[in-house]
């Protein structure tokens, strides 16, 4: 069985009154406990005082004690007995319990005594010359200083209530309008997260927790709209990418299947079919590899050199009639991309070049400071200058495409799987032939 769950602001605003209540309760002893020592001290002190009046009162005659002439008895505040020994000389009225308490302080040093929760006893040695006459005992009653007490704790108590109260109504207060805004800021990022991937609080650099608060969720909106747009893409991509070759399976089978054919044009379709069938097997397989690049939290790097040895060697299996060279470094040239990807995007680029290139096609490696460029070149028509943009678009392919076979994809692919990585590919000019440029960031 789960245990119910109490709101932040509920759980602040306990912890606030816990933690006051804690505060005021130790200051309340405290002060209690100081208010009953004082209190003790001074009815201590008043009995005192009382039985040193009392004793510097009696006179001494002929070695015997001579009574005051005032009487000590009555029933103020406080009382006193004269004892000469242990036999007293006055004895004010008092219960038998005080009487017997005063009796047990005569003759013995100054000294006080509690009878019960009412009076306090002091007893004060009369001394002559260094010489003990008796003793005086004053007694002071402890009513009052008791209601002192009870009625300063009472008060505390009430304070402190009242205090609890008022601050956590102000505390629920505060905690209301200091969390709205977090609660607000929750809600409005759930509605942007559904409905607007480009709304940010935008509120500027941190500076408390509620700011930084609007930071994280401004990068956690910014992952998840980046995310979102990064599958999109990947379905627009993909279903794009994959509608020509489908397109051109279809309408073979549907030949095909159309009417009876001699087994070499089964054979032919069937062929078409295949090579279709491995465009969209590497088309896939390139979209993959850069929705991975794109989704991973850590770099990949790799040896442009395996790439391009992997790409040449494809290309001059497909393409045998042409002559392809690779002119690369004898040192490591290291991309910020995976080898695959490498060669996924380079793939596109030599297999134009060998549709294209009359006899000839090149490929050389250079780097330079934080780039790394891949050139490749072919002796073919080359690429129009107002077309040097237009052939990347997704089924456009150049003037010079006449009579060759082709879909108009392979380059829009390639430069969209080189802008995953963080490059680009872009036509250089040349002076015979086409020049296509693949520039990665260096690892």
């Amino acid at each position: 069985m789960t245990r119910p769950r109490l709101r932040v602001r509920t759980r602040l605003l306990l912890t606030i009154v816990g933690a006051l209540a804690l505060g005021l309760a130790v200051a309340l002893g405290a002060f209690w406990l100081v208010l009953s020592e004082r209190l003790s001290a001074s009815a201590t002190s008043l009995a005192r005082a009382q039985a040193q009046a009392e004793a510097s009162s009696v006179q001494i005659r002929n070695g015997a004690l001579v009574l005051p002439a005032v009487p000590s008895g009555g029933s103020g505040p406080s009382q006193s007995w004269l004892f000469s020994g242990r036999r007293p000389l006055v004895s004010p009225r008092a219960t038998r319990e005080v009487q017997a308490a005063a009796r047990s302080l005569a003759g013995g040093p100054a000294a006080s005594l509690d009878v019960g929760r009412e009076t306090r006893l002091y007893a004060v040695p009369v001394m002559r010359n260094g010489q003990r006459y008796g003793t005086v005992v004053s007694a002071a009653t402890l009513d009052a200083y008791e209601e002192t007490t009870h009625t300063a704790l009472l008060g505390g108590l009430v304070l402190v209530g009242v205090l609890l109260t008022a601050v956590a109504v102000l505390s629920w207060w505060i905690l209301g309008r200091v969390l709205e805004p977090v609660s607000r800021m929750t809600e409005d990022a759930a509605d942007w997260s559904e409905h607007d991937l480009d709304r940010r609080f935008d509120l500027g650099e941190p500076y408390d927790e509620l700011t930084g608060l609007a930071a994280t969720l401004d990068n956690l909106l910014a992952r998840i709209a980046a995310s979102m747009r990064r599958e999109q893409r990947f379905a627009a991509e993909l279903s794009h990418e994959l509608r020509t070759p489908l397109a051109r399976i279809r309408g073979e089978a549907e030949l095909t299947l159309g009417r009876e054919r001699e087994a070499a044009e089964y054979r032919e379709a069937l062929v078409a079919v295949q090579r279709n069938a491995e465009q969209m097997t590497g088309t896939v397989e390139a979209l993959v590899a850069a929705a991975r690049h794109e989704a991973a939290s850590a770099g990949f790097t790799s040896d442009v050199r395996d790439a391009v040895s992997t790409a040449v060697a494809n290309t001059r299996e497909q393409h045998p009639s042409v002559r392809i060279t690779s002119s690369l470094a004898l040192a490591s040239v290291r991309v910020s991309a995976e080898s695959d990807l490498v060669a996924a995007m380079l793939q596109p680029l030599l297999d134009n070049a060998a549709r294209y290139a009359s006899s000839t096609v090149s490929v050389s490696v250079r780097g330079s400071g934080s780039a790394v460029s891949i050139e490749v070149d072919d002796d073919g028509p080359g690429v129009d200058e107002a077309e040097r943009e237009r052939i990347f678009d997704p089924g456009v392919r150049g003037t010079a495409a006449d009579g060759i076979a082709g879909a108009g994809l392979g380059l829009s692919l390639a430069r969209r799987l080189a802008r995953s990585a963080g490059g680009e590919i872009t036509v250089a000019p040349s002076d015979a032939g086409g020049r296509f440029l693949l520039t990665l960031p260096a690892a």
